[in-house]
């Protein structure tokens, strides 16, 4: 089975359910290892109420056992802790006093399309699947992903370059995204983070919100990974799917990106250098990947997310009971959010890489990937300035 995930759950329901597919037996995998990522989603200046009630951890339900993966699917769940406040709205059993309905769809949500979807006349039917509370459960798969990943030297990280109106160089950014944990917005620059900082006062003091971009960088990445033979196993492709399905994320680029189409070619290409074991590149403006394939760089890709839509100041919208103008119904959120969404960035670029990289080593257990990996690699070095093998 290829390496994936599904996940369930509601936003204030009992809990967020995620299942793993296609683990390898023999990967070590602690609780540490997932709940170190929770606790770095739930980070960031500009979060709101939401997360000084949650303290993310994992309990594994499956697929685990003393500390190693059994090859089935590993189960994990994070409780909502908020669960509490909200039993008789989200109680899946019939309750005897049901709350009234919400008719007030809020725009820039999935509120409206997904009440006309579904056929629902209870916003709150859609709203708490909707909830960027799911991506609770994409960190969890994504800390799997990045488990199995850093056993080959591949290692994930993200730093935000731009939010509203103040920005650094993105290129620099992603040279620095491994020193970002340390800034409460992700920005690897000190002074630029206290800048955004105060970019995200001002629009918590105007009761708005912003949204931003950022950059996810992993190193280590053999390559050789996705393929060119069918459209659906590009890795670019691929991976711009997985980070654009986060929330509120309306652009994704790979490498330079749009920036790219403002050059000429000979201004963009990464020339081909010899090197130690195998062949460089002079650059990496085109993000480690050409042709669907990684190309042994540095993967880059970055991505644009809107500011939240749920602000403090209700924007107009109609109430669907009565057909008339109203207000929007107005639910706790936060008020910049981009720093989270980069770290659900590194989960979701970790899971496709290695379903990549599984798909290309094996996936049955450790033993048997760590011997095709190795002797992969092995091959690339041997057959570097002789024929090919």
């Amino acid at each position: 089975m290829r390496f994936s995930f599904s996940t369930a759950g509601e936003s204030h329901g009992p809990g967020e359910v995620t299942i793993v597919h296609g683990v390898p037996a023999g990967l070590g995998l602690l609780a540490e290892d997932i709940n170190r990522d929770l606790a770095r989603r739930q980070q960031g200046y500009g979060r709101g109420g939401r997360q000084k009630i949650e303290k993310d951890q994992i309990e594994f339900l499956g697929g685990v056992r003393h500390g190693y993966t059994l090859g089935s699917p590993v189960a994990m769940l994070v409780r909502n802790r908020d669960y509490a406040n909200w039993e008789d709205r989200m109680n899946p059993a019939p309750v005897e006093n049901p709350p009234e309905p919400i008719t007030l769809p809020r725009p820039g949500h999935a509120d409206l399309a997904g009440m006309q979807k579904y056929a629902t006349s209870d916003l709150r039917n859609i709203l708490e699947r909707s909830s960027a509370r799911e991506t609770t459960a994409r960190v969890a798969a994504g800390g799997v992903a990045r488990k199995l990943l850093a056993e080959f030297g591949i290692q994930v990280s993200s730093a935000v370059y731009r939010i509203g109106g103040v920005a650094m160089d993105k290129e620099e950014a992603a040279l620095g995204a491994e020193k970002s944990d340390s800034s409460e917005v992700r920005c690897p620059d000190p002074d630029v983070s206290e800048r955004m900082k105060a970019e995200i006062q001002a629009a918590q003091r105007a009761r708005d919100a912003l949204g931003g971009e950022f950059v996810v960088v992993a190193e280590g990445c053999p390559p050789g990974l996705g393929s060119y033979v069918d459209w659906r196993y590009k890795l670019d492709a691929r991976l711009a799917h997985a980070v654009m399905s986060i929330n509120a994320i309306k652009g994704v680029e790979i490498g330079m990106g749009f920036g790219l189409a403002q050059s000429r070619s000979s201004e963009v290409q990464d020339e081909i250098l010899p090197g130690q074991e195998r062949p460089v590149r002079a650059t990496n403006r085109l993000g480690g990947l050409e042709g669907g394939m990684t190309n042994g760089e540095p993967v880059v890709v970055s991505a644009a997310m809107k500011p939240i839509s749920t602000i403090s100041r209700s924007l107009r919208t109609v109430d669907l009971s009565t057909g008339e103008p109203a207000r929007a119904f107005k639910e706790r959120a936060d008020s910049c959010a981009v720093p989270a969404a980069a770290v659900i960035g590194e989960a979701m670029v970790a899971v496709i890489l290695a379903e990549a990289f599984l798909e290309k080593f094996g996936a049955d257990n450790m033993t048997d990937i760590r011997a095709s990996y190795e002797a992969y690699m092995q091959r690339i070095q041997r057959s570097f300035g002789n024929e090919w093998a």
